[in-house]
């Protein structure tokens, strides 16, 4: 991968029926059986707390190898404040050129490209053996608590970046998932009717 393999631009209305069928393939049997997050992705679009200016793909030879989104979300501080941030994803790379350096060059614009329009901060869950390598730390370092979760369960999953330094400084409090990410199994199995087949397997590792 050379800096002139690829480009990355916002996505396209025109883009967005390859877009799903990109995050189709890059998550399909990963974490359950088939998936939900192109499915996740349609619905995303048109939330409100969607932001278009930080909704980005990645190209090379003129087809779609990545994306990478945005959504307004908040954290309920337990000063009585509601501090505005932001979550992030799907993410995918295309399954031939994963673990090539791709996702990292597409996540570190991504968190620029946010940084630059004055976001203070980016909560989302993830794998910190990857998205450490970008700047992420877990978020109860940062004082966040992830919503629903029984005291003492495992948080190793939900993970926090300052895009501005200080951002989260004195704040402690919930972080509050936007409600389009929880979408419905029979939705989704309606939306996947108009993607080409796929069997749907059930692998070790998976986690639903």
């Amino acid at each position: 991968m050379s800096k002139n393999d690829y480009t990355i631009r916002l996505e396209k209305k025109e883009d967005e029926a390859e877009v799903e069928n990109l995050i189709r393939e890059a998550f399909w049997n990963v974490y359950r059986p088939g998936c939900s997050e192109h499915y996740v992705m349609h619905v995303l679009r048109h939330d409100p707390a969607f932001i278009p200016e930080l909704d980005f793909v990645m190209e090379q030879d003129g087809r779609l190898i990545g994306q990478n989104m945005f959504m307004h979300t908040v954290i309920d501080a337990d000063d009585g404040r509601t501090v505005p941030v932001l979550t992030m994803g799907p993410i995918c790379i295309i399954p031939e050129l994963k673990r090539k350096g791709y996702g990292k060059k597409l996540l570190d614009c991504s968190l620029e490209k946010a940084a630059a329009m004055g976001f203070g901060a980016v909560l989302f869950e993830g794998n910190i053996a990857f998205y450490g390598k970008s700047g992420f730390d877990y978020a109860r370092n940062f004082g966040i608590r992830y919503h629903d979760l029984p005291e003492g369960a495992d948080d190793s999953f939900f993970l926090c970046r300052e895009l501005i330094p200080g951002a989260l400084s004195g704040i402690t409090g919930v972080y509050r998932t936007p409600q389009s990410y929880y979408v419905k199994d029979q939705d989704v199995e309606e939306f996947d009717r108009a993607f080409h087949e796929k069997e749907k397997l059930r692998l070790p590792g998976q986690i639903f």
